[in-house]
């Protein structure tokens, strides 16, 4: 059983999406996330332990990779899509409560901003470690942050922001979602912000890579 999860475990770690995959090359014609994910449903191992200890340790090695410049983009994205394919056979336990979630994560880039892939891969990243992620695309206002996050009481916000123009939007909406709940917990990220502009603003944490955002999630959800 332990073999099967660190095999998914792998997988996700190096991309490994399906038998028919060609990536990566040395585990060519070998099974991949979405069989060994549904091989360990039928063997009857929970869908929270597939999650915990198949998926998550595998996105976590990613993503330490990823901050320590072993790995880059393109690879962290095959890893999220390793993750996709075994998430398919696990999303309808976590629909009926059969498996529990860690957190809910409300992610989003400010007002004016149109770029995605940063805060794609954080969406991924923190999906992949027991979350869900409710991700509310681009050039989101205010208004949809507040009106998601009051759904789902206990959420933690993310913002993201590549341009220096609209980190100017970041400061407005964190103070917008502080008013309506001073508790709410704002993270944010992106290529201009920094541990200044978060304290300055009064954001809850700045991380400059996927991986800061899960661990500051974590802190919460311990």
């Amino acid at each position: 059983m332990e073999n099967l999860l660190e095999k998914i475990a792998t997988c996700i770690e190096f991309g490994k999406i399906n038998k028919a995959a060609p990536f990566p090359p040395d585990m060519k014609g070998e099974d991949g996330a979405d069989e060994l994910t549904q091989q360990a449903i039928e063997k009857g191992i929970a869908p929270g332990e597939i999650l915990s200890n198949g998926l998550m340790p595998g996105m976590e090695r990613v993503g330490v990779k990823f901050r320590e410049n072993k790995v880059f983009v393109p690879q962290v994205l095959m890893s999220a899509k390793a993750m996709s394919a075994a998430m398919l056979h696990l999303k309808p336990f976590f629909a009926t409560g059969a498996a529990g979630r860690k957190g809910t994560f409300i992610i989003g880039t400010v007002e004016g901003d149109l770029h995605d892939i940063g805060k794609n891969l954080v969406a991924m990243m923190v999906e992949g470690n027991g979350y869900e992620v409710i991700d509310l695309g681009t050039d989101v206002k205010a208004e949809k942050f507040i009106e998601t996050a009051e759904k789902y009481p206990n959420s933690v916000i993310g913002l993201s922001a590549l341009l220096t123009t609209t980190m100017a939007n970041m400061e407005k909406i964190v103070k917008s979602v502080k008013e309506r709940n001073a508790d709410r917990k704002v993270c944010i990220g992106g290529a201009p912000v920094n541990q200044d502009f978060c304290d300055k603003i009064g954001a809850d944490s700045y991380n400059p890579d996927p991986q800061g955002v899960v661990e500051f999630l974590n802190t919460l959800a311990s």
